[in-house]
C-alpha cells in the first residue's frame, strides 16, 4: 500500500540522506509541479539553500509564492521576510507588508507580526517616521545610548523568535577544523538568517540603519545572545583581523533587565553601562582612516543572576550579501 500523500516530503528527505539525491527531488518536483503546498514548501527551501537543487532566489519566491497562495503558512511567513528585505528582487517594503496584512487574515503567528509593526511609527519604506536622538557617553571611544529604543514587546519579540536559533557560543579550531568553545563568549547565541528576517526585525534594523546614518544593506544579520548566570563576553574589540569590509559600528540593543551584573563596560573610557530593556547603545570601532581604535575595546560583565538577552548589530564600512557566507567574513 502506497505512503499517504502528507509523507512525501517524509520519503524525499530519507531519500536524500540515503544519498539518492536524484530520486528525492524528482520525488519532492513532482508533488510540487502538481500544486502540494509542502512539497512547494520543501524545494523552495532547496532553491533558497543551495542543497540538493543550486540556490536559485527569484525560483524559490516564485515556489514560496504558489504554496502560500495554497495556504502554506511557514511559506507566506518567509515570503513575507525575502520581499521586504529584497533576497530575489529588490527590496519591497510596501509590497511585504500587503502580503504580511492578507496572511495575517488566516494566521495568527502574522497576525501578531502585523500588530506590531502597525504599532511602529514608520514611513511607506518601513524606516522610522522620526529622527532618533541619543545621549553620548563618550568620545573615545565614540559611545552613544538611546533611552528606550525598542518597546518591551518588541524586545520580547525578538528575544522569542530567536529561541529556535540558539546555539552555544563555538569558533572554528585552526588546528583541527572543528568547532570548539568560544574562547571569550560564554553565551548561547544565533542569527537571524534573510529567511527569518519578519517586518518586525526589519523595521528595527532600519531603524538601526537611521540611528548609525548608515545603509540597511550595511548591516550584518542581527544576532541574539542570551547570558546565564556566571557567562559573559571577555574584553575584545568587534573589528575584525584583516578584513576589506571592517565592522566600523556596533549597536547593541537589551532585551531585558530583569538580572544583575551584566554591564558592559569600556574599560578606555572608565565607563560603565547598565542595562535598560529596550535600551540601545551605539559605538564606532574605527578611526578616522578606518584602522580599528583601540579603545573601543569592550566587555560584557558576568551576569550574577537571571538572564540576559541582548541583539547585537555590526555595521559594516560597505554593504553586505547575507546570502554569501564568504564575503561576509572578508
Amino acid at each position: 500500500m502506497p505512503a499517504p500523500h502528507d509523507s512525501i516530503i517524509t520519503r524525499a528527505n530519507s531519500l536524500l540522506a540515503g544519498g539518492r539525491v536524484h530520486d528525492a527531488i524528482a520525488l519532492a518536483t513532482r508533488a510540487a509541479q502538481a500544486g502540494d503546498p509542502d512539497a512547494l514548501m520543501q524545494v523552495a527551501i532547496w532553491r533558497l539553500s543551495g542543497h540538493p537543487l543550486p540556490r536559485d532566489l527569484p525560483e524559490a519566491r516564485r515556489l514560496l509564492r504558489r504554496a502560500a497562495e495554497a495556504g502554506h503558512a511557514d511559506a507566506a511567513l518567509t515570503e513575507v521576510a525575502l520581499v521586504g528585505n529584497g533576497s530575489g528582487g529588490a527590496p519591497d517594503w510596501p509590497g511585504a507588508l500587503a502580503l504580511l496584512r492578507s496572511a495575517a487574515r488566516r494566521d495568527a503567528t502574522a497576525a501578531a507580526h502585523l500588530a506590531l509593526v502597525e504599532a511602529m511609527a514608520l514611513r511607506p519604506d518601513g524606516a522610522p517616521s522620526t529622527l532618533l536622538s541619543g545621549d553620548r557617553l563618550s568620545t573615545s571611544p565614540d559611545v552613544t545610548r538611546f533611552r528606550q529604543f525598542c518597546t518591551p514587546a518588541e524586545c520580547a519579540h525578538v528575544a522569542s523568535a530567536a529561541q529556535h536559533l540558539l546555539a552555544p557560543s563555538a569558533v572554528v579550531d585552526p588546528r583541527t577544523g572543528r568547532l570548539t568553545e568560544h574562547p571569550v563568549r560564554t553565551s548561547d547565541g544565533g542569527v537571524f538568517p534573510p529567511t527569518r528576517e519578519d517586518l518586525v526585525l526589519q523595521a528595527i534594523n532600519r531603524r538601526i540603519a537611521l540611528a548609525t546614518n548608515t545603509a540597511v544593506a550595511q548591516g550584518e544579520g542581527l544576532v541574539v545572545l542570551r547570558y546565564r548566570p556566571g557567562q559573559q563576553f571577555r574584553l575584545h574589540h568587534d573589528c575584525l583581523p584583516g578584513v576589506r569590509n571592517q565592522r566600523i559600528r556596533t549597536v547593541l540593543i537589551y532585551l531585558t533587565d530583569e538580572f544583575t551584573g551584566g554591564e558592559t563596560q569600556f574599560p578606555a573610557a572608565s565607563l560603565t553601562v547598565r542595562p535598560q530593556v529596550g535600551d540601545a547603545v551605539l559605538f564606532t570601532n574605527t578611526l578616522s582612516d578606518g584602522r580599528p581604535d583601540p579603545s573601543a575595546t569592550h566587555a560584557g560583565l558576568p551576569v550574577s543572576t537571571g538572564t540576559k538577552w541582548l541583539a547585537t548589530r555590526w555595521i559594516r564600512a560597505n554593504p553586505v550579501d547575507p546570502w554569501n557566507a564568504a564575503q561576509t567574513a572578508s
